[in-house]
């Protein structure tokens, strides 16, 4: 994968709407990401410790850059209830200039 991008959208699943506000007005706070979009109603089933799960969650989109990604999976891990949290990166390889520049500099 060409690694030439500087923005990143960081995909997170919550257990509730209260630790998903909790921990992105903290983030956003701390400057980790400029932004954090909060997706309620999510239904996930997946196996944990070999069995099948079913259970409602928040997903939240973060938006931030490259260099502060280190940081911010970090800070999302310290902050987080589950022991194996949902962090995933998705790279933004193109967008609307005027929005990336916002991201950029509000970190």
């Amino acid at each position: 994968m060409n690694e030439s991008w500087e923005f990143c959208t960081v995909y997170v699943t919550f257990s509730t709407e209260e630790e998903a506000k909790k921990i992105t007005n903290q983030v956003v706070s701390e400057r980790l990401a400029a932004c954090a979009n909060t997706i309620k109603g999510m239904d996930s089933v997946y196996i944990w410790k070999g069995k099948i799960e079913e259970s409602s969650e928040i997903v939240c989109l973060f938006k931030t850059t490259k260099d502060k990604l280190n940081q911010l999976t970090h800070r999302i891990k310290e902050l987080h209830s589950y022991d194996t949290p949902c962090i995933v990166v998705w790279p933004i390889v193109s967008g609307n200039p005027d929005y990336l520049d916002w991201i950029r500099n509000s970190l």
